[in-house]
């Protein structure tokens, strides 16, 4: 493996599609090992811009835009962050040579809950909830007549929760179609209806296939609130043949998807049976624990990985836990108070994205916290993240 010089010829260059707070740790990852990094994304100042050495605003689902900054950057690297590509350019900028991570087909499959839903479900048979999908208000009543009630309603290309919602009883019905289809990535008019399971509880699997294999990361116990991430905790415990089959899963998926990189498997469990969930191609929210609860973070190994270094054994060193910072209004402006407060709380650290703008429930930082164990880290990260305003700026 050879990394060049960043801002000379032969620098090692890595694109990133989205330019979020995940994706701003990976940038600061790959540039503490060399590498050049370009942050993409659809607004001005967004956090990865903050620290990458070069960033361009475009719109990633327009394809000419995005061919544009491509044949202008050539990376060594493109790296996708989150869902609003044109995943089929990708696929074709992969047959001419370049290397998607992880790859583009995994990235295309990924993005459409239904692509990688039949994937998991019938192809590979692993066990989920039951489900059907609907493109017109008649089949979405005829699927959830089949379903029954209560039933998870999502669009087929959102994230963060966006347009999910839980359907109760019927009158529900209408209002949970057009959330849904409001809460869509792209133009895509398309839903998934999945049976309700009152699940013990719910995991992400980290695992990262690389040069030498795959690993399976200690499993993430996650709350999530109206489908969102909310807060996150290592170690989570679980009896060892239900972890067995969590990591049997993870690595049948991981396997199908193939190529290099971090994937957040997300899995539902009821007793000792594991459903399968989803899958994202790369770190995830709910991993932003592992920046101290891990001796490598998410972002390290999905680094690694895609450039090709070695990756030891992943190990929990510290029980830890992870709190989401949300801005209760719209702002075009804000300021942070309460920082020495949260910092205050022992064994705590922040990271304040560094968002240009808020909107209600928009995710602005998270609070990290150490403990004797899980139910003291996640305390404490809970107060840390509670001590945190968001002011608006006048």
């Amino acid at each position: 493996m050879k990394i060049g010089t960043p801002l000379k010829e032969g620098a090692t260059r890595l694109l990133l599609l989205g330019s979020g707070e995940l994706g701003k740790e990976v940038a600061i990852e790959a540039q503490r090992l060399g590498v050049e990094v370009i942050a993409v994304d659809r607004y001005a100042d967004a956090p990865a811009m903050q620290v990458a050495h070069r960033s361009h605003v475009i719109n990633m689902l327009d394809r000419s835009e995005l061919e544009r900054v491509i044949r202008l950057e050539q990376p060594t690297l493109i790296v996708p962050e989150i869902e609003a590509i044109d995943t089929l350019f990708l696929i074709d900028l992969e047959q001419e040579g370049f290397t998607v991570i992880p790859t583009a087909r995994a990235t295309n499959f990924t993005m459409n809950r239904e692509g990688i839903r039949l994937l998991a479900a019938e192809d590979l048979g692993l066990p989920t909830a039951d489900y059907a999908f609907a493109s017109t208000l008649e089949e979405f009543r005829t699927a959830i007549d089949d379903i029954g009630l209560p039933c998870v309603v999502k669009p087929i290309m959102s994230s963060s929760g966006k347009g999910q919602s839980v359907v109760k009883e019927e009158s529900e019905i209408e209002a949970a179609w057009r959330y849904a289809l409001e809460g869509a990535r792209g133009a895509s008019g398309r839903v998934i209806i999945e049976e309700f399971i009152p699940f013990d509880y719910e995991i992400t699997l980290l695992t990262v296939r690389y040069n030498g294999g795959s690993r399976c990361c200690p499993p993430i116990g996650h709350l999530q609130i109206r489908g969102d991430y909310h807060e996150s905790w290592q170690p989570m415990v679980m009896a060892p043949e239900v972890l067995a089959e969590a990591q049997r899963q993870a690595l049948v998926i991981t396997g199908a998807l193939g190529g290099h990189g971090i994937f957040g498997v997300e899995f539902f469990i009821k007793g000792d049976i594991v459903y399968f969930s989803e899958v994202s191609p790369r770190p995830h929210d709910t991993g932003m624990v592992t920046m101290v609860s891990q001796n490598l973070s998410e972002f390290e190994l999905h680094v690694r990985a895609i450039l090709g270094l070695p990756v030891p054994e992943i190990v929990v060193l510290s029980p830890a836990a992870s709190h989401v910072i949300l801005a209760e209004e719209a702002a075009a402006s804000v300021s942070f108070r309460g920082i020495d407060t949260a910092l205050s709380v022992p064994d705590s650290k922040l990271r304040l994205f560094g968002k240009p703008d808020t909107r209600t429930g928009r995710r602005m930082g998270v609070a990290l916290a150490l403990g004797a164990d899980t139910g003291q880290a996640r305390q404490r990260a809970e107060r840390a993240a509670h001590a945190v305003r968001i002011i608006k700026n006048d």
